[in-house]
């Protein structure tokens, strides 16, 4: 397969990851949302970082990151064995 057809792809993604962000920030700003609650996940190789304003999104998130890490290294031994 040539990868050369995956660039617009991403792109898209980001495209439409840029207008989500925005359409949320400004719902936000206008006070349409309710009680804004942040929480994120910075993934530094396998390893998840997590970070939140309340309890329940940071577990929610920190469960997602450990699921994100197990299919990180399932797909990295995966690759390993069709390799070797």
């Amino acid at each position: 397969m040539d990868s050369s057809g995956l660039y617009p792809f991403g792109f898209g993604l980001i495209l439409v990851g840029v207008i989500v962000l925005m359409v949320a920030a400004i719902l936000a700003t206008r006070g349409k949302l309710g009680k804004t609650k942040t929480a994120g996940v910075i993934m530094i190789g396998p390893v998840p970082i997590v970070f939140g304003s309340d309890k329940k999104t940071t577990k929610t998130l920190m469960v997602l990151g450990i699921i994100l890490t197990v299919a990180i290294i399932v797909a990295m031994l995966i690759y390993y064995y069709l390799i070797v």
